[in-house]
């Protein structure tokens, strides 16, 4: 357990000083601030551009329902995103520059050296999305009206989730090819597949896209669960890091 602690201290150091963490929160943040100014001020916006009058009053009036859509879609979209980047090289470069081989001969567990890392970028995301969410509750409740605040933390619990089940798929890859670039293109397309997957009927029920519209829904009054796709996530979550660790014990660094 201590070797553990020594390795998320070492991960959430490195990601400090590279100012990932800084990018992943300034980023993440930022949207969080902008999701219910975007919905509230578009429509004006759009008004004011040349022959946009009649487009504009298509959206005219936003209520809240348009502001929580338009925080979960920037913040999932941009969290997708940046979990794909931080995560592709996170064990593949470390194996390409031989620094892997370093911290193994320690002696260090390979279970250990995974879940370090998991760790911190689990803590990086959840950073992230606690300002988001924290800034997209003030500017939503100020521009629109306050939403039920277990419901709101809620859903910032569901993006934590969506964000993680591509996270946890992308350091398998990582550790799988011995490329960072092989790793976010293989987490890339089957990212799409995911999403393709999620759009169907039926099978979207269980797909990662259910836990967003879930996490909306909720805040607007609808209290229909969806248990099978927050079951599917954490499931989706556990398979990959275990994969990733049957695959790094046998693995010659």
């Amino acid at each position: 357990m201590n070797a553990f602690w020594v390795v998320l201290r070492k991960e959430w150091m490195e990601l400090s000083r590279t100012y990932r963490l800084l990018v992943v929160c300034v980023l993440l943040l930022a949207f969080g601030l902008l999701s219910p100014l975007m919905a509230k001020f578009m429509p004006e916006l759009i008004q004011s551009l040349p022959g946009g009058e009649a487009l504009g009053q298509a959206f005219a009036n936003p209520t809240i329902a348009d502001a929580m859509g338009q925080y979960v879609k920037n913040i999932a979209q941009f969290g997708l995103i940046l979990g794909l980047l931080l995560t592709m090289g996170i064990v593949a470069q470390e194996k390409e520059r031989g620094t892997a081989a370093l911290m193994l001969v320690k002696p260090l567990p390979r279970l250990t050296f995974l879940a370090g890392k998991f760790g911190a970028l689990l803590l990086l995301f959840l950073a992230g999305i606690a300002l988001a969410g924290a800034a997209g509750y003030y500017y939503t409740t100020l521009l629109f009206s306050a939403p039920d605040l277990l419901h709101w933390l809620a859903l910032n619990g569901l993006l934590l989730l969506y964000v993680m089940v591509y996270v946890s798929l992308t350091l398998l890859f990582s550790v799988a090819t011995r490329s960072f670039a092989a790793a976010g293109g293989l987490a890339f397309g089957l990212m799409l597949i995911l999403e393709i997957l999620g759009a169907l009927p039926t099978i979207g029920d269980y797909m990662p896209a259910r836990l967003l519209s879930w996490g909306i829904a909720l805040n607007l009054g609808d209290g229909t669960a969806h248990w099978p796709a927050a079951l599917v996530a954490v499931g989706v979550i556990a398979a990959a890091f275990l994969g990733a660790w049957g695959i790094f014990r046998r693995q010659e660094i």
